[in-house]
């Protein structure tokens, strides 16, 4: 256990905890109540919001200061990976040189609780010049930005979860969940999949169980196992050692794949009480091996391991050829397991 874990927890006075919790409480309802809220406001305006994006030719460019940037550096990654071109440029930034990253085919999606962002007000003019549709998304929906929006979302909440009702906390929270209604509404106007998503997630759990391919996982060459037809079982137990995959295959002339020797058939061979050094690797072999074909799925591998309850595959090609080997450890290190 490390020092951290056994480090003792501070004393509270009498009904701090209780207060503590009930405080969380109060913040979380208050939150909840200004996302339920936001259920009103899915209508028409939305619905324009979300055509100017399905039908953006180049990139949707979120623009947002301070808490509301957080937030709108976290939707634009939210758009990008579901199939909506987005990124995030600082408003600030915008007027020293970034406002060159916007495109006449662009959409800018402009997030302020009060609509009066002195930083976004600058740039008004210029990304009006450029001709491009601008979605805001503000608290107050008579302000300088949602009045010269094209569309405005209204994500103004009653209060604030701050108690001192200074701090973005509800405001924050109600932008967050807009923003991602509009990713998760385009991601199913586009037909997004889930090989979609693990493309742009690549390095993901997700990515690898959609991408990762047999052939990228087996061992090749030399590394596999393997004997022919005519081997005694003792070079196949030999060559199953060296190799360390805990079988091996058992090829004819041609190099195709004529049948498998596996632990498992060590242990059928053993009862039988053959004898190991005189007998032929054909006599004992399994012949009717399962392999896969190197373009299959490594998770689709998996799941005919797991469904053959076998801990070990082949690979071969379109004639039957051995052309590599994986076992459930091969799939373990890749993370497909």
């Amino acid at each position: 256990m490390s020092e951290a874990c056994q480090r003792a927890v501070p004393e509270l006075a009498p009904g701090e905890a209780e207060k503590l919790q009930q405080l969380g409480l109060a913040v979380i309802e208050t939150e909840g109540r200004a996302v339920t809220a936001l259920t009103r406001r899915i209508g028409d305006d939305f619905v324009r919001a979300c055509a100017y994006m399905l039908h953006c030719e180049g990139r949707i460019v979120v623009l947002g200061m301070g808490k509301s940037g957080h937030i709108g550096s976290k939707i634009a990654a939210t758009l990008a990976s579901t199939g909506s071109p987005a990124f995030f440029v600082h408003p600030g930034e915008a007027s020293h040189g970034d406002l060159g990253m916007i495109t006449g085919k662009d959409v800018v999606l402009a997030i302020s609780n009060s609509g009066e962002t002195e930083e976004i007000l600058t740039i008004l003019p210029l990304i009006k010049r450029l001709g491009v549709p601008l979605i805001s998304l503000t608290g107050r929906p008579q302000s300088t930005l949602a009045k010269a929006a094209d569309v405005n979302l209204d994500v103004s909440v009653e209060q604030e979860a701050c108690p001192l009702g200074l701090a973005p906390t509800s405001s924050t929270t109600a932008t967050l969940v807009m923003g991602d209604a509009l990713a998760v509404s385009l991601l199913e106007a586009r037909g997004f999949t889930a090989e979609d998503f693990a493309r742009s997630h690549p390095g993901g759990r997700l990515g690898r169980r959609l991408l990762l391919l047999v052939r990228d996982i087996m061992h090749t060459g030399e590394a596999i196992p393997r004997v022919p037809l005519d081997a005694l079982l003792s070079e196949a137990l030999v060559e199953m050692t060296n190799k360390g995959l805990g079988m091996t295959a058992v090829v004819d002339g041609t190099g195709r794949l004529a049948g498998v020797f596996t632990d498992g058939d060590l242990r059928r061979t053993l009862d039988r009480r053959i004898d190991l050094h005189g007998v032929g690797v054909a006599e004992v072999m399994t012949r009717e091996a399962k392999f896969v074909m190197p373009g299959m799925l490594a998770a689709e591998a998996l799941q005919f391991m797991e469904s053959n309850k076998i801990n070990g595959l082949f690979v071969v090609d379109d004639e039957r050829r051995l052309v590599g080997a994986f076992n459930m450890h091969d799939l373990l290190r890749a993370g497909v397991v």
